[in-house]
């Protein structure tokens, strides 16, 4: 029988964190205490004064079509959000609002990717970006920075890795899976490989931007000798702990932006009205809640680090950013337990939730084979119960 499914879907992988989260959920229905450490979700609950804006946004009757590219009022408070917090200038023109930053991503790949054209994607990576670059039949370019470099693109490495067929590299600061982030100076080193390369866009995925342990965020965005180049994405899912309200914003070129709007409209149209007016609220209204959270990430980044630092055989660095650490567990790789073998990162981690019933995900699917990811963005309490557990598995292999 013929396959009814569509080439550009059968190419696609499925989510490895949704997959692991799925096999934590399934494993809690049993009455199993499982401890999810997969998925990059805050367990803090949105903020009062934004889910106060969205009871009145109700009451006020914002149940009707919202503008493809966002409510004006909310792209204009995206735009001093820029100019407070980045010092950057654009108009609410160049600013398009999506059904979250994953969409946002997507919006801005498939208008500027075409087929063949290369995408650099520094690895450790996220494992939608590949796919999305499936998705505009463009090819990725995987760059690969190990721990030994924090995790972090060299300007050399991208110097090596570009090619007249490259059409973007694609930049996440603070970093999923890593939590790397790059510093002003080693952003202006990556421009000036860019500057020889006027036909290479940057695509800066900022959506961990308030989650940085040090100090001000930079964006490349900032950088004037490229700046007509660079495509932000952002959003209120971590930052604001509103990750269920889906919405994701990009900053961009005219061209790009008007571009992202067109495509949206055809296949989504404008995000959820309510939510927009609680993104609006978050951006406008008292700022201390983030600040709040990012406190409490810092201090369950140093618990995890130094409790991490304690397995025997595993690399720990020091993430700077975001709620994700990425150990190198390759020295467990291809010992065995009960007569199975853990060849892979994903069979640590599958061994792991089976017996220490803690989840996390694999580096394999982030493109780090011997490397797990764990997110911290979970009670400190948790994280030593999950950390005390993996360490006791761990031991068991042979």
């Amino acid at each position: 029988m013929k396959n009814i499914l569509s080439a550009r879907l059968t190419a696609l992988s499925p989510s490895e964190t949704f997959a692991m989260a799925q096999k934590s959920n399934e494993l809690k229905a049993l009455g199993i205490d499982v401890i999810n450490m997969s998925v990059g979700e805050p367990d803090f609950t949105t903020p009062d004064h934004i889910k106060e804006a969205a009871k009145k946004a109700v009451d006020d009757n914002y149940s009707f079509y919202s503008p493809v590219a966002g409510f004006p009022d909310l792209r204009e408070a995206i735009c001093d959000k820029l100019s407070r917090e980045n010092s950057l200038k654009y108009t609410p023109a160049q600013i398009v609002v999506s059904g979250g930053a994953k969409q946002s991503l997507c919006n801005v790949i498939l208008s500027i990717i075409d087929k063949g054209e290369e995408v650099i994607i520094p690895t450790p990576c996220w494992v939608s970006y590949p796919e999305m670059v499936k998705l505009a039949e463009g090819t990725t370019l995987f760059v690969y920075a190990g721990i030994g470099q924090n995790y972090k693109l060299t300007p050399r490495q991208l110097e090596e890795a570009i090619t007249p067929a490259t059409k973007a590299l694609l930049l996440c600061s603070p970093s999923n899976p890593t939590g790397s982030v790059y510093t002003e100076p080693e952003l202006a080193a990556i421009v000036r490989v860019l500057e020889k390369h006027p036909q290479v866009y940057v695509i800066a995925d900022e959506i961990y931007e308030h989650i940085n342990y040090i100090g001000q965020h930079v964006s490349i965005a900032q950088f004037d000798a490229i700046r007509d180049r660079v495509i932000v994405v952002n959003g209120v899912s971590k930052g604001y702990a509103m990750t269920g309200w889906r919405i994701g914003w990009i900053a961009a070129p005219q061209q790009i932006a008007s571009a992202c709007s067109l495509l949206q409209g055809q296949y989504t149209s404008g995000a959820s009205s309510v939510s927009q007016r609680a993104a609006l609220a978050a951006y406008s209204g008292d700022q201390r809640c983030v600040s709040e959270m990012r406190t409490a990430f810092e201090r369950r980044r140093n618990l995890i680090v130094k409790q991490l630092g304690e397995i025997p055989g595993l690399k720990v660095n020091i993430p700077m950013g975001a709620f994700y650490i990425l150990p190198d567990c390759s020295c467990y790789l291809g010992r065995s337990y009960g007569g199975k073998r853990v060849q892979t990162a994903a069979d640590l981690s599958m061994y792991i939730l089976e017996e220490a019933h803690v989840a996390c995900v694999g580096g394999d699917a982030f493109g780090a084979p011997g490397c797990l990811r764990l997110s911290y963005a979970i009670s400190d309490a948790n994280i030593t119960e999950a950390i005390a557990r993996i360490k006791r598995t761990l031991e068991k292999l042979a």
